[in-house]
């Protein structure tokens, strides 16, 4: 994926990719086939309220997109931060429940570590020219 100021991907288009995402898996955790013994795809551990977490953070994303790049782009910045919290705290729990509410596993902490990696790219990591393509 090349994200040069000519690209038609930009930090405009991207966010509305990457909520479609959260918003399916959010919808894909409430469907007992795909999420046996509580494990979306037989993997990450799912919930009521991390299905939920999927289905904001989509409908967030989306509406920062709609906001316009700048917004797409604190988007990102904050996401970024919020999904390495909680990656470091998922090192910390390990296998069960985050904040006692939040169904996780070691699967998730690889998972979250990979989503913050993305969002820092994408909020902090790309140029303002790129926002603007």
């Amino acid at each position: 994926l090349s994200l040069s100021w000519r690209s038609p991907v930009s930090l405009k288009t991207i966010p509305y990719v990457l909520p479609a995402i959260f918003v399916l898996i959010g919808i894909a955790g409430y469907i007992d086939a795909l999420t046996p013994d509580g494990r979306l795809l037989g993997l990450f551990a799912v919930n009521g309220p991390h299905n939920l977490i999927h289905l904001a953070t989509g409908i967030a994303a989306i509406g920062s997109a709609a906001m316009g790049h700048h917004a797409a782009r604190r988007f990102f910045q904050i996401f970024a931060v919020v999904y390495g919290l909680v990656t470091v705290l998922g090192l910390f729990v390990g296998q069960g429940m985050l904040l006692g509410v939040v169904a996780h596993n070691h699967h998730d902490i690889w998972l979250h570590a990979l989503i913050t990696a993305v969002s820092a790219w994408l909020g902090f990591g790309t140029s303002k020219r790129v926002a603007h393509a």
